[in-house]
């Protein structure tokens, strides 16, 4: 039993220009990418995206969408590629300069095997692949610190325009933009056994993984402040959508992996959150709730376990996720589908002790990292029922809604005063002189996981044990030399070659630095690699 798996964190950060409220920020968003790309990349970013192996249209309920059908916040992928096949290097015409040159420089893989991006008119900062939820904190801060350079470049030339960062997920216009997590899971677990055991969850969690959010409802049409800043967005129970009838469980059946042994879970409803430890919850404690999910298919059961969560489906799950995000005294009871009625906080706690009690039935040691998941998410949970001002170190909605609730008293402000609303923006401004997060980091007012340090080596440095390490290394190394790369393959365009040659990479935790390490070392360009590789 183990938090260990493969996940990710993909971040569309909000953006404004100062003093220009209508600027395009399809435009800004470009400016973020190509500045750190010029600055930062230097010949490596003439990488484009390889979308061969892209297909968000594929349903996992079993179906393909018709092209034509779907909407076009969709249509991420190129389809004029055919798909790639088999294991080894594999030649590949040489696409027309046209074809593969990335309109904009929008598009950047980065040393550390992240992406960076425009997604809907947004920056978006993909992180690699890890293989712990403490690896994905510091790999998301380092997406922080990647966005902070292109803020601080863009500042320091008067021939660009200044953009301001939020790590947030509302302009407070009605508009929405997604923090997702990505987990790699047992494809044996049929999706819908999948889907059904993990919404209640997913509705739940936002007791102490929520960012929190001044204003009800999508365009904060009603005063007060909220634990999450996606809920009110939930439309759908399940769906393929991501910007359109957003479900709890999203349906894309795109694993960037080999589709015969895994699924990728793509998460869309959770928030972007600046405090360490509840982003080191989210994705641990959810990576749990998977493990037993997987476990209990495997073994028909898993000591009852499976049967606990089975009944704790919700009636209504979309009424449901709202219900929990506008109760700030944590007590509302939500209806199951068999008429009785449990608390956010209780359903929490009914799916701990499903995990506590597959561990039980299992046996055996339990690493350091799964140990520490398990403590903190039931000393959450007990906590919050009693105190929750408490949590104030480690929950972010209890850690903003205590600076909101300062200056309310402080100032004599209701809930729809538009400086509570400022508040909230600034609180994720990734500018440590400007935003609120960082002061309170100043003070010690919140609980640290990773040091600057690691979080510095991380924006340059990928993974070592994923095969984010090949993407990352061989961009830093080989950079003049890549044509494009994606989560499962790099192609390379050597010079001389007839042809290109991709490097598929199927499994995650292949090309890792135990893997490939020796092998880039001693291969100073890109042809010496590509030959060993072959051979």
């Amino acid at each position: 039993m183990t938090v260990r798996r493969v996940m990710g964190i993909e971040t569309e950060y909000g953006i404004l220009q100062p003093g220009r409220p209508m600027a395009n920020p399809m435009l800004l968003s470009s400016h973020v990418v190509a500045v750190h790309a010029a600055a930062r990349e230097g010949a490596r970013a003439k990488a484009r995206w390889d979308y061969d192996d892209e297909d968000p249209l594929h349903d996992a309920r079993g179906f393909h969408l018709q092209r034509a059908s779907a909407h076009p916040s969709l249509l991420t992928d190129d389809p004029a590629r055919p798909a790639p096949s088999g294991d080894g290097p594999q030649e590949l015409e040489r696409p027309a300069v046209e074809e593969y040159e990335d309109p904009g420089a929008a598009n950047v893989i980065l040393t550390n095997g992240a992406r960076l991006y425009v997604d809907h008119a947004h920056p978006e900062y993909s992180s690699p692949e890890v293989t712990n939820p403490l690896d994905a904190v510091r790999w998301d801060r380092a997406g922080e610190q990647v966005m902070l350079a292109s803020v601080r470049t863009l500042m320091s030339n008067p021939a660009l325009p200044d953009v301001t960062l939020y790590k947030n997920n509302v302009d407070g216009k009605g508009a929405t933009y997604g923090t997702h997590e990505n987990y790699l899971v047992d494809r044996a677990v049929p999706f819908g056994d999948l889907a059904a055991r993990i919404i209640p969850f997913f509705v739940t969690r936002q007791v102490f993984t929520g960012a929190g959010r001044v204003g009800i409802g999508q365009r904060g049409e009603h005063a007060g402040f909220q634990l999450s800043q996606r809920a009110d967005y939930v439309e759908a129970e399940i769906g393929l959508e991501t910007t359109l009838r957003r479900p709890l469980v999203n349906t894309r059946d795109e694993p960037h992996a080999d589709p015969t042994r895994w699924r990728r879970l793509h998460v869309i409803v959770g928030d972007a959150t600046m405090l360490e430890v509840a982003t080191y919850l989210r994705l641990g404690t959810a990576s749990l709730v998977l493990w037993l999910i997987e476990r209990a298919v495997a073994e028909g059961g898993a000591g009852g376990a499976l049967g606990a969560i089975d009944r704790l489906t919700l009636r209504d799950p979309v009424q449901a996720t709202r219900q929990v995000s506008h109760d700030l005294t944590l007590t509302t009871r939500l209806e199951l589908a068999d008429g009785r009625f449990m608390t956010a906080l209780e359903i929490q706690h009914a799916y701990l002790d499903a995990v506590r009690s597959a561990l039980t039935h299992v046996g055996g040691a339990l690493d350091e990292q799964t140990s520490d998941v398990l403590d903190r998410w039931e000393s959450l949970l007990d906590r919050l029922a009693v105190d929750p001002a408490s949590c104030a170190r480690e929950v972010e909605w209890l850690a903003k809604l205590r600076l909101l609730e300062g200056m309310r008293r402080r100032d004599h402000l209701a809930w729809d005063h538009p400086r509570l609303a400022a508040v909230d923006l600034q609180w994720s401004d990734l500018r440590p002189e400007r935003g609120l997060y960082h002061r309170l980091v100043a003070a010690g007012a919140v609980e640290l996981l990773v040091t600057p340090e690691e979080v510095a080596e991380a924006v340059v440095h990928p993974p070592r044990d994923t095969r984010a390490y090949f993407r990352g290394e061989a961009v830093a190394r080989y950079g003049s030399e890549i044509s494009a790369a994606s989560w499962d393959s790099v192609v390379f365009d050597v010079p001389g070659a007839a042809t290109l040659q991709r490097v598929p990479m199927r499994d995650p935790l292949r090309g890792t630095h135990a893997h490939v390490g020796a092998l880039l070392e001693a291969s100073p360009d890109a042809a010496t690699l590509l030959e060993a590789l072959g051979a």
